[in-house]
This record gives structure tokens, C-alpha cells and sequence, in this order.
């Protein structure tokens, strides 16, 4: 378990700041202010890739730095530096202590503490060492290249970091978190008469390499790979039109993130660029769909044991049965809106300013089992995997790319097609969800979300969706 004595060494004794020093210079600092923290970040990361049999790039980085906030209504003064001393501390409190003047702002209560640890501190880049990894590559690119002959390219690549944060409030209030992070990518480029196609598949999470080095757990990556790949290599051009869709579970959760869950963030409802705006107690939904972010799963990719403000993470229910019950909030834009901080305030680095964030956001499961509801669909399209999309928050609307789907024909899954964008809007897609599975599974951990140019790790998940009428574009003629 993390605790504040776990990032002492690294912020007081190794850099030698002094706790009681730094503590009266960020009180002062925020004096007159309604919130703010010192947030203290040391991060080693690492990657390494292995391309056709070749280790094509190895990179080590060590980055550490602060950010000091001070925050007055709406307004936010920040300084960040890389400079880790009381000096450089202080001039950026006379920078951010200017948002304050003339304000009598009453210091927000701190968040409250908590003992959870959701993952190990343990330093996932130094437990194994640098031959065992590439190793590992090495051992892949040979297993995926022996399973089928038509395998003409692999692309294999593990990255992993290990972040220790430390908050500072005003009143000498800390709390800290030490945070690994690891992901393994497999990529297989198949070829068959001239035609090449691309599989992936990816696995990560909060813990260590270990279990990564497990030959059970790379090789079901590889064989997943390799079965996109060759299902891709008998897809047809995708239908269009409008028609039913049914949504695999787990990686297809994406689509609820990107087209319903950054509308549910706090920041674009107070504002009221949401589509969700002043909808809170209202049906946004169809009766059976149940939203939540939840940032308390062990070891996942999106979990947090606190926030980047020092906050617990906590399980939200954000649309209970149709209902829209909450949204997720940082500090600010709880206070602002009258409610409290739900975990939500994330950052991507000490360089950047929190805001409100997904964790791991999913659908909670259903009653109906998934070969029921594919039987239900006489002709439709079930996507299994996506790649990118585009979502406009104040509107809803996005668009998102297939990566594997298939036609549905009188209850039966058809042929692969290829091509197909699925074309709709958020808020309208929840009301169109037909029938909810009973297989609800996580993504397997390998989401980034960027949001005003900040990237942070997630998680999603939904168990197989029925969605009536929704536009399909394709490339069949």
C-alpha cells in the first residue's frame, strides 16, 4: 500500500525540501483563496518495440516537477517547473497568488483521506530486468510467425511507468499515491493473395511485468491478433444504411465513453455545453441502462487510489435504469455546482491542471443473454471492435470506425465486413437500446483518453447492446 511515507524519500529527504517550509509556502500562497494544491510528481517510464524481429526503439525517461494551483470562483492561477525547490516553489506562488487579489475566497475543506490501495507500489521497471523483456518480444514475434504461414509482419511492444504523486493543501494537509502502469501490444499483418490485413490486441493494467512474462497470458494476445488478422482477410465491404446494431461487450464500451461519458463530466455541464445539461433527475435512457464510473477496481488501468487533488476515487452511478443520476466532478466544479468531488480531478502530468475525468466507465449488465439478442435481429450488423472516432460534446454526434464486425442475417452472424463507421448521436443512441446483456466485461486495458490536449489512462466496459435504427455507413456498392 502507498502511503505519504512511501514519496518522502523522493520529495523531502532526496530532494531536500523541508516539510514545514514547503507547507507555510503554499498556505501563503493560497491565502484568500477558495482552493488550490502543491502537486509534487516523480515518473519513470520506459518502452520497447520490437518490429519484424528487430528492436527497433528502446526508450528510458525519468521526469519529475511540480504545478502549483490556486483557484478563485472561476478563475485559475497555475505555474508549473521542473526546478523542485522551496525558491522555485515560492515564485510560483507569487504567480498564482495574483487570481486572488481583491477576492475574499474562504479555503474549500481538503478531501477526505483514505487507506485503499488499489494496486502495488512496487516499481514495475526495475522488478525485471531489460534482457528478460526484450526476451519476451523476441518470443512473441517467433510464437506468432510459427501459428500461421501467412503471418508477413509482427509488431510487438511493451511500455510500463511508475508514477509517485504527492499533494500539498493549504494547512499542511497531504496525501500521496505511487502508481504503476504496464501495457503489452501485439500487432500481425497477415497476407493471402496479394491482400495484406492487420490484427491487434492489447492488455495492460496496474500491476507489474510479471504477469506479462506468463506464456499463457502473451500468447492469448498473440492468437487474438492473429484471429482479427484473418478475419480480416475474408471481410466484405460493410452495408449501409439505417439498421439494428448490436455492440460485443467490453472494448465496444469506447462508444459510451467517447459519445455519452466526457457529455457527463462536470465541467461541460456547468457550463452547459452538454447535452446533458439540466437534465440531471430526468430519463435519458432506455429502462435497463445503468451508467457508472468506477475508479476503486483493483489493478485496473483507470483506477486510482486518490485523485490528482488528493480526492478518494469513488463508484458513481452517473444514469441509473434511464435516470441521469450525477455526473463526475473535480474540486472546482463540484463546489461551483453546489455538490462534492467524486475523484474525477485528473491531470495528465505536474505541468498540466486537473479537471474532471473518466476512471473505468462502463454499462452495468443485463438480463437478456447475448445469443438471445442476436437472435432477436433478423438483419443488422454486430461490432465487435473499434478503432477511432469523433464526438462533438455540445451536440452529441460522432462517428465512430469498425475494426471487426459482421452482417447478422435471420438470427445468425454472417460474413466479416469491412469498412463499416457507425454514425449517431449519444444522448439518442441510450434511447435506443433495445435489449442489455448479461455479460458485462472490462476492456482488456488499454485506453488513453485525451481531452484539451491532456492524456490519461482509462478503462471501459458494456456487456453485448441492442441498438434499433442506428446509421450504418459502409462500402458495399
Amino acid at each position: 500500500m502507498s502511503t505519504i511515507s512511501d514519496t518522502d524519500d523522493l520529495f523531502f529527504n532526496r530532494i531536500g525540501l523541508d516539510r514545514r517550509r514547503l507547507d507555510a509556502i503554499v498556505s501563503d500562497a493560497l491565502t484568500g483563496a477558495d482552493d488550490g494544491e502543491l502537486f509534487l510528481e516523480y515518473r519513470q517510464s520506459e518502452s520497447l518495440v520490437l518490429d519484424d524481429g528487430c528492436l527497433k526503439s528502446a526508450g528510458f525517461d525519468t521526469a519529475q516537477g511540480f504545478g502549483l494551483r490556486a483557484v478563485s470562483g472561476e478563475v485559475t492561477g497555475y505555474a508549473h517547473a521542473t526546478d523542485v525547490s522551496e525558491e522555485a516553489v515560492r515564485r510560483s506562488g507569487e504567480s498564482v497568488a495574483s487570481v486572488c487579489h481583491g477576492h475574499g475566497g474562504t479555503m474549500a475543506l481538503p478531501p477526505a483521506r483514505t487507506n485503499r490501495a488499489l494496486y502495488t507500489a512496487e516499481n514495475p521497471l526495475t522488478l525485471v530486468p531489460f534482457e528478460a523483456k526484450t526476451k519476451l518480444l523476441a518470443e512473441i514475434d517467433a510464437y506468432a510467425r510459427g501459428k500461421d504461414a501467412r503471418v508477413c509482419q509482427v509488431i510487438a511492444s511493451l511500455a510500463g511507468e511508475w508514477q509517485a504523486v504527492h499533494v500539498v493543501r493549504s494547512g499542511g494537509e497531504h496525501a500521496a499515491d505511487i502508481r504503476p502502469l504496464v501495457r503489452l501490444n501485439v500487432s500481425v499483418v497477415v497476407e493471402q493473395n496479394g491482400r495484406k490485413e492487420t490484427g491487434g490486441h492489447g492488455i495492460g493494467g496496474r500491476v507489474a511485468y510479471e504477469r506479462f512474462l506468463d506464456a499463457a497470458t502473451w500468447r492469448d494476445a498473440v492468437d487474438e491478433a492473429l484471429r482479427q488478422a484473418l478475419v480480416n482477410l475474408e471481410a466484405m465491404p460493410a452495408p449501409a444504411g439505417e439498421m439494428t446494431v448490436v455492440l460485443g461487450p467490453g472494448w465496444p464500451g469506447i462508444l459510451l465513453h467517447e459519445a455519452i461519458g466526457h457529455g457527463l463530466e462536470g465541467d461541460f455541464n456547468r457550463k452547459k455545453t452538454s447535452a446533458f445539461a439540466g437534465l440531471l433527475g430526468q430519463r435519458v435512457a432506455a429502462p435497463g441502462v445503468t451508467v457508472v464510473d468506477d475508479g476503486t477496481i483493483p489493478d485496473r488501468r483507470g483506477s486510482l487510489s486518490i485523485d490528482d487533488e488528493g480526492t478518494p476515487s469513488q463508484h458513481t452511478v452517473l444514469i441509473e435504469d434511464g435516470i441521469l443520476t450525477g455526473f463526475m466532478q473535480d474540486r472546482m466544479n463540484a463546489r461551483l455546482m453546489g455538490t462534492a468531488s467524486t475523484g474525477n480531478g485528473r491531470r495528465q502530468s505536474f505541468a498540466h491542471r486537473p479537471m474532471p475525468r473518466m476512471t473505468n466507465t462502463y454499462m452495468l449488465a443485463g438480463p437478456h443473454a447475448p445469443d438471445e439478442i442476436l437472435r432477436s435481429v433478423k438483419k443488422g450488423l454486430f461490432a465487435v471492435a473499434f478503432g477511432g472516432g469523433q464526438v462533438d460534446i455540445t451536440s452529441g454526434k460522432f462517428v465512430f470506425s469498425c475494426t471487426e464486425a459482421y452482417r447478422i442475417e435471420d438470427g445468425r452472424l454472417g460474413a466479416p465486413v469491412k469498412g463499416a463507421t457507425l454514425i449517431g448521436n449519444g444522448p439518442d443512441v441510450l434511447t435506443r437500446v433495445g435489449m442489455v446483456g448479461n455479460d458485462m466485461m472490462l476492456d482488456p486495458g488499454i485506453g488513453t483518453c485525451g481531452k484539451d490536449g491532456q492524456g490519461v489512462p482509462v478503462g471501459v466496459g458494456q456487456p453485448t447492446l441492442l441498438i434499433e435504427n442506428l446509421t450504418v455507413g459502409g462500402t458495399a456498392l
